[in-house]
């Protein structure tokens, strides 16, 4: 087996904690290897920096590494096994094979000849209560009392299971045994009241133990010394003030006296809180020339602690260390115990390593775990890595807790391969991960991309009896979901249910949003329907997921029944969900018949509001269905229910989306003959007539709203100036932009862009402002937009870049689109300039988009620069955009 030395090495602390496997990687160049692989592997991985230098002396070959690991997996597993015993290991196997009733261990056990004795029971009792395999014991227990030979339970053994069911809290149990006690074979060989006395005792029913020594007493018959203290540290643990001060006297008047005696009465004092009182026994104790105990002292120190008195503990702990004490390891260790769990960690560090170093203090093993779990918790890596070294060299056989506590540490520290590899050993040192261990291998895995391993491992806890917590459950879920393992998600999901685990909101939104994404939404349905009859809502995204991957499956049914059942549980649909239900039930066979069968199960179960009508009205008119759009508004009339404008402007898009022109202007006139109608109302036909490409009557329109005084929108005039110049109408978009100055609207981005566009298309948007314009009633705003059309319509250009972009700021507000007209107004005569306005517009904090790189490299193609242009193209590609289709050519 591997040794371990101490090694000359300078330690940083880890922050952050790498997670990834390249620890095994790296080697510090302050470390002096002096030991085997295992010691520089591991303090490697506790010391690793977070960003690794990549140079040769500190990469070693991937063969190397490899190796390394190897050797670190095999130096842990001769320890762990150090602690194993074959002969034990066998009984033990042999009592888990056989089912609890079964005879099969037992045949199994008398044929291993066995030489049963008090030590040998006390042994095995000790190893299967150090694997907490509770059940086993009792079932060895059992058979060692029924077996034929010369070997009857003693008082030892019987107290050897009385603590490993007490400490499992198998009480019921353990009363259980304790009634069928006299009924077995093999109770006459033992004190028969004493044993039940303690068993009680131990049980936590000390009631019942005073009631049976009485009986003892009655019929003259006495507990030993033992029994004496079992019964009376019982008494003191259930506070049974009054009756500890009779048992005690009873121990002192027999000359039972002895320090287990005094370590009780110095705990009776302590949870009554009379430390004072305590602390005079002890200091009567050392006058007397008692010699004192590590328990004794230990149990003083432990209530000052509770009661964050660690200051007079320690000062405690010094004055009596030197008085004699028989065993100081004792109170040492309930010492570093208590600063660990009140997370002063650094202190009883500290204390560790001096008491060792200056009086050979030997840990045992419970205080290595305390410090090594807490140190994980804290994520100080290096300190657990010193200390699971120092274990292996002192040969402190490890134990669940130290296996678990490594199998943890070389998960956080990322050497994810020595962590599965030593899980898949596990069988070999009878290795019993723990929930925590469970966690963190799961979620190490995950986030080193090995799934399947994550999976596996999470299928193994379940058998064991653990079930992941449900961050790393999510962990998980997510994982399998972002790598579209549907089936062991759909797996995992069911193990939960199976063992009432809930899993939380966001796994079933992950997994059903994962499931429609890939084009199962059925599969998402049966999610959605399971979580439904285990009477868990789904959450408002479930429902959005799952109604629209209906919707791309053209399954508007489900998708309608789906948009019901989510307002019954308490989720309200957006107006963009109506319309996509209502769009795909349209494009179903009968789409009138499935229309009005959803708006009448709607109204049906919900109360009829001017919302809903209005967003039938809307998805009827998104579908190209206006006659339903009518039908739907008509219906609200007669229900009593007063449209608002909200529903006149969705039923007068609903005519203009689909081209029904004549019907768009009826209702409007009609509406117009009614009430006055507002400009909101004005500005919706204006902008449908224009999208519509029916400018003159968006004209006509526009001209009633100036002759009643309203003011249109600066969305009307963006539309109609839109419409206009694709058209060639340029004559008119003068007059409607000295319109849009007079009413105060300002020339926005929008319209800016567009005079931009199509002046560098061609010259007829000059000529036509400068045949148009009257220059008498010009403004200075109209002056310095014919100066703009004029520059970008001139084949040459006169003005200084700075000067030009001055022009456009003056006339309307810059964006990219602007930029972007400029960069290619200027690449027409000259790239040196183009290239001084990039940087400029980069400079000013505008991100240039796929049409900036696009301009810029066909410029410089243009000009015979390709070298130049095709840098440009691979700049685009390098921030991750879109190439455009003539860029594209360009590759």
């Amino acid at each position: 087996m591997l040794t371990l030395r101490c090694i000359t090495k300078t330690r940083a602390f880890l922050s952050p904690i790498p997670t990834s496997s390249s620890f095994l990687l790296l080697l510090t160049d302050t470390t002096t290897i002096t030991t085997p692989f295992f010691t520089n592997s591991l303090a490697t991985a506790a010391t690793a920096p977070s960003t690794p230098k990549t140079t040769t002396a500190t990469i070693r070959s991937s063969d190397e590494l490899q190796l390394q690991a190897k050797v670190v997996v095999l130096s842990f597993k001769d320890w762990f096994k150090s602690g194993n015993n074959s002969l034990l290991d066998l009984i033990f196997d042999i009592l888990r094979r056989g089912g609890p009733e079964s005879g099969s261990s037992d045949l199994a056990l008398t044929q291993l000849g066995l030489r049963l004795s008090e030590p040998f029971v006390l042994d095995v009792l000790n190893y299967g209560k150090s694997r907490k395999d509770v059940l086993s014991c009792l079932k060895f227990f059992d058979w060692a009392g029924r077996h034929p030979g010369p070997f009857h339970h003693t008082r030892a053994t019987f107290i050897a299971i009385f603590k490993i069911l007490s400490k499992a809290k198998l009480m019921s149990l353990m009363l259980d045994f304790l009634d069928t006690y006299t009924k077995q074979r093999f109770s006459h060989k033992v004190r028969f009241y004493s044993t039940l006395v303690m068993g009680y005792a131990v049980a936590g029913q000390p009631e019942v133990a005073l009631q049976l020594f009485g009986k003892m007493r009655f019929q003259g018959i006495d507990l030993d010394g033992f029994a004496y203290h079992v019964l009376l540290n019982a008494l003191v643990e259930e506070r049974y003030f009054d009756a500890v001060e009779v048992v005690a006297k009873q121990i002192s008047l027999r000359g039972f006296d002895s320090e287990v005696t005094h370590s009780i009465l110095v705990k009776n004092f302590c949870m009554q809180n009379q430390l004072d009182k305590a602390e005079s026994v002890i200091r009567g104790l050392v006058s007397e020339g008692w010699g004192l105990s590590g328990h004794v002292v230990g149990t003083l120190v432990d209530a000052l602690c509770k009661r964050n008195q660690f200051e007079k503990a320690g000062e405690l702990l010094d004055e009596f260390r030197g008085l004699g004490m028989v065993c100081a390891e004792h109170a040492y260790g309930v010492w570093i115990r208590d600063l660990v769990q009140a997370g002063r960690i650094d202190g009883a560090l500290e204390f560790f390593k001096r008491e060792k170093t200056l009086k050979g203090y030997v840990p045992d093993l419970f205080r290595y775990n305390v410090l090594i779990c807490r140190l994980l918790r804290e994520n100080r890596l290096v300190d657990v890595c010193d200390l699971l070294m120092e274990m292996n060299e002192r040969r402190v056989l490890p134990d669940e807790v130290t296996m678990n506590a490594a199998l943890c540490f070389f998960c956080k520290a990322g050497m994810v391969e020595v962590a599965l590899e030593l899980y898949n050993s596990r069988n070999e040192f009878g290795l019993s991960p723990s929930s925590m261990a469970y966690n963190y291998l799961i979620n190490t895995l995950c986030g080193d991309g090995s799934i399947d391993e994550a999976y596996h491992v999470l299928k193994d806890s379940v058998d064991q009896g653990y079930f992941p917590g449900k961050k790393t459950f999510s962990i998980l879920a997510d994982a399998l979901c972002r790598e579209g393992k549907f089936d062991k998600m759909k797996e995992l999901v069911v193990v939960a249910l199976g063992r009432n685990m809930m899993p939380s909101d966001s796994v079933y939104d992950k997994f059903i949003s994962a499931l429609c994404k890939a084009g199962r939404v059925e599969d998402g349905y049966l999610v959605h329907g399971a979580l439904n009859r285990s009477n868990k809502v789904a959450n408002r995204n479930t429902y959005f997921n799952l109604i629209y991957g209906f919707n791309k499956s053209n399954r508007g049914d489900i998708a309608a029944r789906l948009l019901l059942e989510m307002q019954e549980k308490g989720h309200s649909p957006t107006r963009k969900l109506y319309r996509a239900v209502i769009r795909c039930v349209c494009d179903m066979e009968n789409p009138e018949k499935q229309f009005l069968k959803l708006l009448e199960m709607q109204l049906s179960r919900y109360e009829p509001s001017c919302q809903v009508y209005n967003f039938f009205i809307d998805g009827a008119g998104h579908a190209r269905k206006p006659e339903l759009a009518r039908h739907v508004y008509e219906m609200m009339v007669r229900s009593g229910i007063e449209p608002n404008l909200g529903s006149d402007i969705l039923m007068l898009q609903s005519y203009l989306k689909s081209e029904k022109i004549s019907d768009a202007l009826n209702f409007y006139r009609d509406l117009s003959q009614g009430r006055r109608i507002g400009k909101k109302l004005c500005n919706s036909i204006i902008v449908g007539l224009c999208k519509a490409n029916k400018p003159d009557l968006a004209l006509e329109i526009l001209g009633e709203i100036r002759e009643n005084k309203l003011k249109p929108s600066l969305e009307c005039y963006e539309e109609l100036v839109k419409v206009l110049c694709s058209n060639n109408r340029y004559s008119v978009v003068v007059n409607l932009l000295d319109d849009l100055i007079k009413v105060g609207r300002p020339i926005s981005s929008f319209i800016g862009n567009v005079l931009l566009l199509h002046s560098l298309k061609s010259q007829e948007l000059y000529w036509d402002w400068v045949r148009t314009r009257d220059v008498q009633n010009e403004t200075s705003s109209s002056w310095l937009l014919s100066q703009l059309i004029c520059s970008f319509s001139s084949h040459k250009m006169n003005q200084d870049v700075k000067d030009l972009e001055k022009l456009v700021e003056q006339c309307f507000p810059l964006d990219i689109y602007t930029y972007n007209m400029l960069l290619r107004r200027l690449s027409m005569v000259h790239m040196d300039h183009a290239i001084e306005l990039f940087n400029r517009l980069c400079q000013k904090g505008y991100e240039p988009d796929r049409w900036t790189y696009d301009t810029l490299a066909h410029g410089f193609l243009k000009h015979g620069r390709t070298v130049e242009a095709k840098r440009w193209v691979e700049e685009m590609f390098r921030k991750g955009l879109d190439p455009t289709e003539r860029t594209k050519q360009l590759m």
